[in-house]
């Protein structure tokens, strides 16, 4: 069996946010055909437990602790030159000299790395003859802009400082790698304007939802009163983005809702929520649940989920689970880019406070429900996991990935 090296900038398990269900998954469709050998950080303590299960998944796996305050500490320093913060901030002189030794002593000629910052641990041009394909995922040199864009000096600054910066790491990865991958097709047009000298190695592969898993006809348990109207929004609660959206959903468009519909109620599930999101449990019809075992009975039992993200890079996960589910979903323009659909025949898309809230309201009446056998149709037809990344593969070859009919146009993409 050939030999491939995985490098991720979080430990590939469990999946369950964002970036883990794109490595995850990527992971599981890789060891098919490879021994697939993992380096990764953890960054969460409670991650630790899972080392064991991801060791029997992998070939020899590596793991580099992360503490994100001393990752911080170590990249203030970098403000005084031109290097981006991310890259010191993912530096460690003992993941590099691992990644060394396994080059060096095992059969590897193919590379996957998942994430722009963890480029630097190949970047020595000595191994520019392996096939080095990188998962950027996202524009995140175009997240720290929008970032800047919405706070005050002295963050406004570093994070432009960071756009810029990052930007140019990300060009220069683009240049010197054989292949550089983007969620959605429209992360990976952004590329390819911003860098066009690496224009023709770019692609798009999309995420997938587990759609057995995801099963609107499975019994789930009842989270919520039978007295209320329940929302839900589902995600990481320390993620910038999605604090910023249920913070707005929360304060400028949720007590309209409520005007109307006294019994409407608005869970906050995801784990880590920071400050200002525990903040918003004081609000009327608001909780806050923190982590859980088990996102769908929230979802499965929800009269809808939202995703009102005003800041967003790549492919919202939590628009395709609720489709999946086959729940309403009212989300903004943002939240939708790269995912196709049909708007007002799959989702509800409102683009300000007051459109948002009049729309959710018609959803909660139950106008809604027509919306939801074609949600879950959609992301039964576009949304396999292995059909979508089966393109890595390709990739991992030298062949450019086939685009595969899914019966969608560039017209038909929500933006």
């Amino acid at each position: 069996m050939n030999e491939l090296l995985f490098l991720t900038h979080r430990i590939p398990y469990p999946p369950n946010k964002g970036d883990k269900l794109r490595s995850f998954n990527l992971l599981k469709q890789l060891q098919r055909d490879y021994r697939v050998h993992v380096g990764a950080f953890i960054d969460d303590d409670d991650d630790w437990r899972y080392v064991a299960a991801l060791q029997e998944m992998a070939g020899e796996c590596y793991f580099a602790r992360l503490t994100p305050w001393r990752a911080k500490l170590r990249s203030l320093p970098a403000l005084l030159g031109g290097t981006p913060l991310s890259l010191p901030y993912f530096r460690d002189a003992a993941l590099q000299a691992w990644v060394d030794r396994l080059l060096a002593e095992r059969p590897i000629r193919q590379v996957i790395i998942f994430s722009g910052a963890m480029a630097q641990y190949l970047e020595n041009p000595a191994y520019s003859h392996l096939r080095r394909i990188v998962d950027f995922v996202d524009v995140d040199s175009d997240k720290w802009q929008q970032y800047a864009e919405s706070q005050s000096w002295p963050l406004s600054w570093i994070y432009r400082r960071e756009a810029r910066t990052l930007l140019n790491y990300e060009r220069h990865v683009a240049s010197i790698m054989d292949a550089s991958v983007f969620v959605s097709t429209h992360e990976a047009e952004l590329f390819k304007r911003l860098a066009p000298e690496a224009a023709s190695r770019v692609w798009d592969i999309h995420n997938g939802v587990d759609v057995d898993y995801f099963d609107p006809s499975g019994s789930y348990a009842v989270p919520y009163t039978s007295a209320e109207m329940p929302i839900v929004f589902t995600g990481a609660m320390d993620y910038w983005a999605n604090v910023d959206a249920v913070t707005w959903f929360a304060r400028d468009i949720f007590p309209a809702v409520r005007q109307q519909l006294a019994t409407a109620h608005f869970y906050i599930v995801g784990a880590r929520p920071d400050n200002a999101v525990r903040q918003l449990a004081q609000l009327p019809g608001v909780t806050v649940t923190g982590a859980v075992k088990d996102i769908r009975p929230y979802l499965a039992h929800a009269r809808a989920a939202v995703a009102p993200m005003r800041i967003a890079r790549g492919v919202q996960n939590k628009v395709l689970e609720a489709m999946a589910m086959a729940r309403p979903v009212v989300v903004t323009p943002q939240a939708l880019d790269g995912i196709l659909c049909e708007a007002d025949r799959e989702v509800i898309v409102a683009g300000d406070a007051a459109s948002f809230a009049e729309r959710l309201c018609a959803v909660l009446r139950g106008e809604g429900n027509n919306l939801t056998a074609a949600a879950r149709r959609r992301v039964e037809s576009s949304y396999s996991w292995e059909s979508n990344l089966r393109r890595f593969e390709a990739l991992l070859a030298g062949n450019p990935p086939g685009i595969e009919e899914d019966g969608g146009r560039v017209a038909d993409y929500c933006n």
